[in-house]
């Protein structure tokens, strides 16, 4: 099979639809990428765990939202791909707490909160992902992150059981979230959140959302394809300043190139560049930083698949 193809569900109950041969191109930010060999996409988050309970126990099990802060190599993925981003993902008030399905995308979630009158979410607007992405990785700008704000998850098991955790089960540092005494991303994903904010002035709570997706356009390069940050800023620095300082905005390997807008950023212009051209430029930036200025920048981004 050289494209995607609708392949027949492994059970008649599940209402999701299972392709073959899925471009991850198409879910990544990034756009490129080799293809999945399977890829589903759940009607809601029962039908995600209807699906999950038909995978055999050693099939490769991916979960990915707006793709953007991954990197699939041009290889592709072996396995199952669970596409889980959806516009009909779930967000509603639940007593004083703000329920969100992990298939929303981070800034509905600050819109909504804003737009019933609570204060503190506006820095979701600035995240370019969804709400699993932003819990996975304690995702944050702003000088506010994701885990600050939540009161308990609820996880979706390999067997497709769901459960609720609270924040005393996971170790949480910047860009790290670790679920204690399991292998989060192996046997638990983020299914959904319950966050906590203050109450606020609906007008000043937009305003403040408007304020910061502006200065996102004027500081980050919006108009070409990305992933965000590519690496995580080292203590009491920056890493676009380390990179910059190495005379590498603009540096090019095929289609990929360091932004000149934001060093911290690497851009794919057209969609032209492979993936093995932004994995060669990732670890060239890594190797200049630390050749230079003594500092081993760790990747923002997670890279997945084969290589070609």
């Amino acid at each position: 099979m050289h494209m995607a193809e609708k392949i027949h569900l492994p059970h008649p109950t599940l209402r999701g639809r299972l392709l073959a041969n899925e471009p991850m191109r198409k879910h990544t930010s990034w756009r490129t990428g080799g293809s999945a060999d399977r890829a589903y996409i759940p009607a809601d988050l029962d039908d995600a765990a209807q699906f999950l309970r038909t995978l055999a126990p050693g099939e490769p099990l991916y979960f990915v939202g707006l793709g953007s802060n991954l990197l699939v190599r041009d290889g592709g993925i072996r396995g199952t791909v669970m596409l889980m981003h959806t516009s009909r993902a779930l967000m509603h008030m639940d007593g004083e707490f703000v329920y969100a399905e992990a298939g929303a995308a981070s800034p509905k979630v600050a819109r909504f909160a804003a737009t019933r009158g609570h204060a503190g979410a506006e820095f979701l607007a600035g995240i370019p992902g969804t709400v699993g992405g932003a819990l996975a990785m304690n995702a944050g700008c702003y000088g506010s992150q994701t885990w600050d704000r939540v009161e308990r998850v609820l996880m979706l098991r390999r067997d497709g059981e769901l459960r609720q955790r609270g924040p005393e089960e996971f170790d949480v540092a910047y860009r790290h979230v670790v679920l204690r005494h399991v292998a989060l991303g192996t046997d638990e994903w983020f299914a959904a959140a319950w966050f906590r904010f203050e109450r606020g002035e609906r007008a000043v709570a937009l305003g403040r959302i408007k304020e910061l997706l502006q200065r996102r356009i004027d500081a980050q390069p919006l108009a070409l394809p990305n992933a965000g940050s590519v690496f995580r800023n080292p203590p009491g620095d920056y890493a676009a300043r380390l990179i910059e300082a190495c005379g590498l905005k603009g540096y090019a390997v095929g289609g990929a190139c360091v932004s000149e807008k934001h060093a911290n950023f690497i851009v794919n212009a057209g969609g032209r560049g492979s993936a093995a051209d932004i994995e060669y430029l990732i670890a060239h930036v890594r190797e200049t930083v630390l050749a230079r200025h003594g500092v081993e920048l760790i990747t923002e981004v997670r890279i997945v698949g084969e290589k070609k």
